[in-house]
């Protein structure tokens, strides 16, 4: 008798899970925006994707379409997020220009940060909130409130 894995090979501790109003569209922006690779759908009996997995670097996002009756609702109805997916990369500025060329609205410009990173956020057509990062140089504790408190 096999012994089944309690958390599967490729799934980490923590994957988001997002409801789009069109999970197939956000899909095809995911996949030109940040390289995802798509896994898996599963549509229900009315077409809607009821489950979707698709691999951007190598972690998991989990999708499935808005379905109201079910309490799944998108940041379009629900009017924002209150969350922000944050992507760390190997090269922010062209996974940010890639992200922005696909349809993502930037609403913070890439900028070098006190805490060692060049970052940035954008907001896919989809309403969810990213936040796009590549290490640069580490930085103690110390130096950032340091950094922070002089207002760099």
């Amino acid at each position: 008798m096999s012994k089944v894995k309690a958390i599967p090979d490729g799934m980490h501790s923590l994957t988001p899970h997002l409801v789009c109003r069109d999970a197939a569209a956000a899909i095809d922006f995911y996949r030109r925006a940040f390289g995802a690779i798509e896994l898996f759908r599963l549509p229900g009996p009315d077409g809607r994707l009821i489950h979707a997995c698709v691999r951007i670097g190598d972690s998991p996002l989990f999708l499935v379409d808005e379905i109201p009756e079910h309490g799944a609702h998108s940041p379009q109805t629900l009017k924002g997020t209150p969350v922000t997916i944050h992507l760390q990369v190997e090269d922010a500025d062209a996974t940010f220009a890639r992200a922005v060329a696909a349809g993502a609205t930037v609403t913070m410009p890439l900028a070098d940060m006190f805490w060692g990173d060049r970052y940035g956020r954008v907001v896919d057509p989809f309403g969810h909130h990213w936040s796009i990062a590549t290490h640069l140089r580490e930085v103690s504790r110390e130096e950032m409130v340091a950094a922070m408190q002089a207002g760099r």
